[in-house]
């Protein structure tokens, strides 16, 4: 099969990378770029685990081929954060027991992340609404779902709440 050359830019960093027409965005992630953030659980955008951002939107990257994303920003949970502290979303998710096993945390967290970018201040409803394509299998999600809320509001006060180092 043909390789394909493609650039994307990967937590701010720029790659270059040669593809098979057929690699999906998370194995060139993962496999290729060594970005262990995206999980691939079911490779069928059923669970969410492997959520990532796309020029700003969150994206299932096991429905995306790699060279579809060709020229892209693509943020994962590495790119979350900074060397000062988690971001608000990750201290709310470890704060309010939002992770058991942590499997699927890099997806809810990218979804979560997604969501509060474009609604400040969701309920409850909205919140759950917004997590639907992924799946949890510990926690139950009513932690996930306080976790989000608990995230808005320090996002939306600027507060961090004792953000303690990554």
């Amino acid at each position: 099969m043909t390789e394909h050359e493609i650039t994307i830019t990967v937590n701010g960093t720029e790659h270059d990378l040669s593809v098979e027409p057929r690699v999906l965005l998370v194995h060139a992630l993962r496999d290729e770029l060594e970005y262990t953030g995206p999980n691939v659980g079911c490779e069928s955008s059923m669970c969410g685990a492997c959520t990532v951002h796309v020029d700003g939107h969150a994206v299932k990257s096991c429905t995306l081929l790699a060279v579809q994303a060709d020229g892209a920003e693509v943020t994962t949970i590495e790119g979350v954060g900074d060397d000062s502290g988690l971001h608000p979303v990750q201290q709310s998710f470890h704060e309010e027991h939002g992770l058991q096993c942590g499997y699927c945390t890099p997806g809810m967290v990218m979804t979560s992340l997604d969501l509060l970018e474009r609604n400040p201040d969701p309920d409850e409803e909205e919140i759950r609404h917004a997590l639907e394509g992924n799946l949890c299998r510990c926690t139950g999600y009513q932690n996930i779902v306080d976790s989000v809320q608990s995230a808005a509001e320090r996002m939306r006060t600027g507060t961090d709440g004792g953000a303690e180092e990554p």
